[in-house]
């Protein structure tokens, strides 16, 4: 694979390989580092830079620090290489990540990063070029999971598939459509120390219009899970829920309605069980998730643990739905 560096008047000897993401192929540029170039993972579009490039620089304007688009030197968003990939330029934010949220304080400083970024894109007009289809469209999810069950196979997989098509999901109330990140997972926040705070948010090819209930739920199902979605066993953890309520309610409490504070919980809720299914399903099929050859024998080990676990982290939060309730509404 031969690196376009040049279109940005770089040298293959200023890059860096950054390990880490899941997704793109990416290096950083300098030392110190200057900027990112990454080759896109083909499940996006090549005019999500243009969006990426529309948002970040609204909320720049805002006064919010964030990674923006380093067009070529001829000025083009992205080129694309001799095998049809994909390759942008962002700047360099500097900034911590974690993969897991290692106490209370890190999730009040993630939800107010979060609550100024929404407040930054409230007065957003922008049409997005690119989008993922049927992201949280939890019916289609569930109705590939009952296809396979009822399709018959593996007693274990298919005994797993009946017990999340078991589990009765709260009823998700009307949500206005706001301009989201759609990937709040907690690697995908920047902090630093010192003291801590959440600087800027990366990973931004998700960008979307969405609805708070997936955008927090989706947050919220990584955030207070703090063993992660492969542990072989899993926790809702209420007090850190309740600091990155409170974080994101420090920021943007005017611009969250009641109804759609309600729908953190419910949107917490179905997205565990929207993930279970969606690894349930590629335990029958074999072929989406990436999976550790180091820690399971197979893709379907590795996605079994990790239907389990999100299915016990959705039954667990049912348990604690009031708990959670009674945190977001506090004060209205």
């Amino acid at each position: 694979m031969t690196i376009p560096a040049a279109a940005w008047g770089w040298r293959p000897e200023d890059l860096a390989p950054l390990t880490g993401g899941l997704i793109n192929t990416t290096y950083a540029v300098g030392a110190p580092p200057v900027a990112v170039l990454q080759r896109l993972h083909p499940v996006f579009g090549a005019a999500v830079n243009l969006d990426i490039e529309a948002v970040t620089a609204h909320v720049a304007a805002r006064g919010m620090e964030t990674p923006m688009l380093i067009r070529t030197r001829d000025g083009h968003a992205w080129i694309t290489d001799e095998g049809g990939g994909v390759w942008r330029a962002l700047t360099w934010v500097d900034g911590e990540t974690v993969h897991r949220v290692p106490d209370p304080a890190w999730a009040e400083a993630g939800g107010a990063l979060v609550g100024r970024f929404h407040r930054a894109v409230a007065d957003l007009s922008h049409t997005y070029h690119f989008t993922r289809a049927g992201v949280h469209d939890t019916a289609a999810h569930l109705g590939k999971l009952r296809a396979r069950v009822d399709a018959g196979g593996d007693a274990e997989a298919v005994e797993l598939g009946r017990e999340i098509l078991g589990v009765p999901l709260p009823v998700l109330l009307e949500q206005p459509r706001r301009h989201v990140h759609g990937d709040l997972k907690i690697s995908n926040l920047l902090f630093r120390r010192d003291p801590l705070r959440g600087v800027a948010l990366v990973d931004l090819d998700t960008l979307a219009l969405g609805s708070m209930a997936f955008e927090l739920g989706d947050a919220l199902r990584s955030w207070c899970n703090p063993h992660g979605e492969d542990a072989g066993h899993v926790h809702f953890e209420l007090p850190i829920f309740a600091a990155a309520i409170a974080g994101v309610r420090a920021e943007a409490d005017a611009l969250i309605t009641r109804d759609e504070r309600l729908a953190i919980v419910t949107g917490l809720e179905t997205v565990c069980i929207e993930l279970a299914a969606r690894f349930a399903v590629d335990v029958f099929d074999d072929s989406y998730f990436g999976w550790d050859p180091a820690r399971f024998p197979s893709r379907r080990a590795h996605n079994l643990i990790r239907a389990r676990g999100q299915l016990a982290l959705g039954l667990q939060i049912a348990a604690a739905r009031q708990d959670a309730l009674d945190l977001v509404l506090a004060g209205t």
